[in-house]
């Protein structure tokens, strides 16, 4: 009993800030909302990216607890082009061997945690993703020494 209440309270807790996400994000319209604007309502970025077109593209993500990361783009003109959540099953699928780990941050965002393995001579990055009945979703993406991917993969843990 004691552990269906706790699975109850996570859950409730989970749509709580999942709510809050949604009334912000939906709040910031692009074309319309300004660079000012994304800051008021999602605060300092975790990083910035300076596009070749003039825009900057702003990383807001819910790692380690959460399920997203949000890319804010703001034009020249302050407006904000686009806001998306990265972490989706069509960008995990655009992960190859041979990419860098900037080109994997910046389309990912960053991630819940980043290990090193030494007898295996790899590093492995995760971020956690929605979870699955039971059970905690990770995508793992498998760095070589070189720092380039080597492979991504799929890790669900069972929880209790």
């Amino acid at each position: 009993m004691r552990r269906l209440l706790y699975l109850l309270l996570g859950a409730l807790a989970a749509l709580g800030l999942a709510g809050c996400d949604a009334v912000t994000m939906k709040d910031l319209k692009p074309g319309v909302s300004t660079g000012f604007d994304v800051r008021d309502r999602l605060g300092k970025p975790g990083i910035e990216w300076r596009n070749d077109d003039g825009s900057i593209t702003w990383e807001y993500t819910r790692q380690p607890e959460g399920t997203e990361c949000f890319m804010a783009t703001i034009g020249p003109d302050n407006i904000l082009r686009s806001l998306e959540n990265v972490l989706t099953p069509a960008n995990l699928a655009r992960v190859e061997p041979g990419w860098t780990k900037d080109q994997v941050r910046r389309l990912l965002g960053k991630p819940r945690s980043v290990q090193q393995f030494a007898l295996k001579k790899e590093e492995v990055w995760d971020w956690r993703m929605p979870p699955e009945f039971s059970a905690e979703v990770f995508f793992n993406i498998h760095f070589g020494e070189d720092g380039r991917v080597t492979s991504t993969s799929r890790t669900v843990q069972t929880r209790g």
